[in-house]
């Protein structure tokens, strides 16, 4: 609300972001705020302009929203002009800033598109991933028989159905509806491997520096994640690096007292391990850079960009519980900033391999996608198991459970799930190993499937890698 009053000497006494106009629309006085706002004479868009000339001629309340013109550009507010009341000729204006408000807008139509992709990424993960499944394996099943001319075929069926199931992977990350698989680890020891694979993918003309903060930090996060942020934001680098420069990825510490905003988010007080990635691009331009984490936003579409690179960190950092800054100057470069929660415990060792079990052991295998446990249970029985068969978790409780050494379930079934399973049979039969597959997982299934006795694998898969997680009886299962 403004606030004035007549003094004695004639003199309006108002409220900083308001002023005083006479009937032309000259500034009589004004607050501190208004005069820094909009300068000695506020100058408004059309019909805004026209408006309030009325409105001042006519003596009468005007309120709208507008865009206020200055030398260092536009800027929306809310502007209100009401009348003195008094024998002076006069009006009080009152204006504000509308950016704060616009900006909360623009956040909230950009978790309203984040919860739209979503759920249709929730929608169509399940099914469209146990497709995907059944057709890899099947394209491997054929691969592996005497083809002659149709191989090409078959590799070009496994190729589309992989680039199919990445397409689903991203979506789920800018959708923050992922089955992670966080670990504590060493920051600077996980970018110190990460390093490698990184310059091999950044190639000759673009050098690699790690500036990494002694002693290094501990953060809790999916180490394969860790892994596809990395790459994706050092792809992004090479990208506006074309004819060569540098990248730097930094580690350090940041202890934040109060609410920072670091666009695109809003970083809450706490403890945080820091990743930032610096490299001399080209920058990005002040028009882009509110769009680059947006679903499908590129301006590489011609050079096979798909819009969904920046969105899938960005859902990936928030999924593991933590937030980003970007800043970016053309012709200078740009710097991502990552905000990690430090953890105190110590790294988390990966899972270890299931007891061996004897030759010719039985592994039960549950899974209502028909097509699916058949490809599994053949590519597991020429491994040497032999399998025992069921179609969802209540068949499998009533099945002959006599010898059984492993479990390999999906996760989202008619009736009980997978982890639910888990729990009902390791009472009959304690410690049992359990491998669990999913191509999505609600969040209180995700919970679950964190938990450090439970193997997960993600659908769509090969049988190459189901079998390489499960191993022989005679080895046991391998680490996921």
């Amino acid at each position: 609300m403004f606030w004035f009053f007549f003094s004695k000497k004639n003199d309006f006494l108002i409220d900083p972001y308001a002023a005083l106009l006479d009937r032309q629309g000259q500034v009589l006085t004004s607050g501190d705020s208004f005069r820094t706002l909009a300068g000695p004479t506020p100058c408004f868009a059309e019909p805004a302009q026209g408006d309030l000339a009325e409105a001042l001629r006519n003596a009468r309340p005007l309120s709208l929203e507008t865009e206020l013109l200055t030398r260092s550009g536009t800027h929306p507010v809310a502007l209100t002009l009401t009348p003195t009341g008094l024998d002076h000729p006069a009006a009080v204006l009152r204006l504000a800033c509308l950016h704060r408000q616009r900006d909360l807008e623009n956040r909230l139509a950009q978790a309203q598109r984040l919860q739209s992709v979503g759920q249709l990424a929730a929608g169509i993960a399940h099914d469209f991933n146990n497709l995907l499944t059944a057709i890899l394996g099947a394209a491997e099943a054929l691969e592996a028989r005497p083809l002659g001319p149709a191989r090409e075929d078959v590799a070009h069926i496994r190729e589309a159905a992989e680039r199919g199931a990445g397409l689903v992977r991203q979506l789920l990350a800018f959708g923050r509806q992922q089955t992670l698989q966080p670990r504590v680890l060493a920051l600077n020891s996980a970018l110190r491997d990460a390093a490698g694979l990184l310059r091999c993918m950044l190639g000759s003309c673009v050098a690699l520096t790690l500036e990494l903060d002694e002693p290094g930090r501990l953060v809790r996060i999916d180490p394969f994640q860790l892994d596809q942020v990395l790459l994706n934001l050092a792809a992004n680098a090479k990208a506006a690096m074309p004819d060569g420069g540098s990248l730097t990825i930094a580690t350090g510490r940041y202890l934040l007292l109060a609410t920072e905003t670091h666009w695109p988010d809003t970083v809450p007080p706490g403890r945080y391990a820091t990743i930032e990635l610096r490299d001399t691009g080209a920058g990005i331009p002040p028009t882009v850079l509110p769009h680059i984490f947006d679903p499908f936003f590129t301006t590489r579409r011609d050079s096979g960009g798909t819009g969904l690179g920046l969105s899938t960190v960005h859902g990936i950092v928030r999924q593991s519980g933590g937030y980003m800054g970007v800043t970016s100057t053309p012709g200078e470069g740009t710097v991502f900033r990552i905000f990690l929660p430090r953890h105190e415990a110590r790294p988390t060792a990966p899972p270890q391999p299931a007891p061996v079990a004897p030759a010719g052991a039985r592994l039960l295998l549950v899974d209502d996608e028909a097509p699916v446990r058949r490809l599994a249970a053949r590519a597991l029985r020429r491994a040497g198991w032999e399998v025992a068969e069921a179609a969802g978790a209540e068949e499998a409780l009533e099945a002959n459970l006599s010898g059984v050494a492993q479990l390999v379930s999906d996760v989202i079934m008619p009736g009980m799930d997978g982890p639910a399973l888990v729990q009902e049979l390791r009472k009959r039969l304690p410690g049992l190993p359990a491998l669990l597959m999913s191509g999505y997982a609600d969040p209180a299934q995700r919970e679950a499937l964190q938990a450090d006795d439970i193997a997960f694998l993600a659908k769509p898969f090969s049988m190459a890698r189901l079998v390489e997680l499960v191993g022989t009886p005679q080895q046991g299962r391998k680490s996921a």
